[in-house]
């Protein structure tokens, strides 16, 4: 609709937008969507938003697909934030909120990222799809590809939650086990995909699962009656969520809907799986690979991201921090934020809530600070992880 080019995120290379790509030509990093947002801003303004559908593509004017016609769509996005009183209580902050992204088709974040990029995908006349994943992304995939007619194929480590793997079965993919980690999945997607006729929709390696989940900053931004909150706390693997928050934010300033005050962005991983935090501490704009990855958060067991440098940057840009912490702290926390708010999030989720603790006990987080948790995921397809 208002797409104007692709752009890479590290090199600054424009690419043609419309056309089937992944990775930028020149470097081989990211592609992000850049918009005439002049032209977008006729049609979407704050006061258009009232009667919109409630779902992500409420933002159309900011999203790359040309046609509503075009859209795959299972209900994703508009997604609730909740006040959560009696946990904010306990930690002594008045304004503390969770983005409940649990309430997605497929039941997490990963929807709001599959519909963009199947939608874009079956728009640019791709016929096969191929993911390696952890776990959601690929229920996500299944299920988008099988609403838009296309054949799907599903790479997931052998210990992949059992609900994901029969999610992808029940939805009409073709799933492949492998032994090792998500890297070895993406690895074989790599090996076959052009003898396969594969498209790739990995992580960042095609440039609109980034704007499905940017609709995340949109989102915030309205609920929260457009001023954005002191601190965003996400859990961090791939960190498309992230990155996209940060993009909506500077998209959103350019068209006059909020000021140049960003939240301080801060990334949680597992201390099994941290290659971010680790970066973060010792001042490295790149991350290498965390060795020997081992998470019962699955969704966190991401050794090496593609868009390390875009979190990295913004984590700093922001005055954010890193945070890691151990499978104890957030299985634990789960039961924590289960009995006082009624919500069973998943394992990822769960780990911004010690995060938090960390980040008061160093001050990094004050009390009178409004701050927004992202449980993405619904702790349902983790049953592996609790004791039972």
């Amino acid at each position: 609709m208002n797409v104007t080019h692709l752009e890479c995120a590290l090199c600054g290379l424009r690419h043609e937008a419309r056309v089937l790509l992944n990775l930028c030509r020149e470097c081989g990093k990211p592609l992000l969507v850049r918009y005439d947002l002049e032209q977008a801003q006729r049609s979407l303004t704050k006061q258009s938003l009232v009667g919109r559908r409630a779902d992500l593509w409420r933002y159309l004017e900011v999203l790359p697909v040309d046609k509503e016609e075009d859209i795959v769509s299972l209900g994703e996005g508009w997604t609730p934030l909740l006040h959560t009183r009696r946990l904010g209580d306990r930690l002594g902050l008045k304004e503390l909120f969770i983005k409940d992204e649990s309430q997605n088709p497929t039941q997490s974040f990963k929807a709001r990222g599959m519909a963009a990029a199947v939608s874009m995908a079956k728009q640019l006349g791709a016929k096969k799809l191929a993911v390696p994943s952890a776990g959601n992304a690929a229920g996500a995939l299944a299920a988008y590809a099988a609403q838009a007619g296309l054949e799907c194929f599903i790479f997931m480590p052998r210990d992949t939650p059992c609900a994901n793997v029969v999610e992808c079965e029940q939805t009409g993919a073709h799933v492949t086990l492998m032994d090792g980690l998500i890297t070895d999945c993406g690895a074989e997607v790599g090996r076959r995909k052009e003898a396969e006729g594969w498209f790739d929709v990995s992580t960042l390696k095609e440039p609109y699962r980034v704007e499905g989940k940017k609709t995340l900053g949109y989102e915030l931004a309205e609920q929260l009656n457009w001023e954005l909150p002191d601190v965003i706390v996400y859990p961090t693997g791939g960190g498309t969520g992230l990155i996209g928050m940060w993009k909506a934010f500077d998209e959103m300033e350019q068209m006059g809907w909020i000021g140049s005050k960003r939240p301080r962005m801060v990334t949680v991983q597992a201390s099994g799986c941290a290659p971010i935090v680790r970066a973060f501490e010792q001042g490295k704009r790149f991350a290498d690979e965390f060795p020997n990855a081992a998470t019962t958060a699955s969704g966190l067991r991401v050794p090496k991201a593609i868009g390390d440098f875009l979190i990295l940057d913004a984590l700093r840009d922001s005055g954010g921090a890193a945070v890691a912490v151990s499978d104890e702290e957030l299985i634990s926390a789960t039961a924590e934020i289960g009995a006082a708010e009624g919500l069973f999030c998943a394992p990822e989720g769960a780990a911004c809530l010690p995060a938090v603790r960390k980040l008061m006990e160093t001050g990094q987080v004050k009390s009178t600070d409004r701050v927004v948790l992202f449980n993405t995921g619904a702790g349902v397809k983790y049953l592996e992880s609790f004791d039972h």
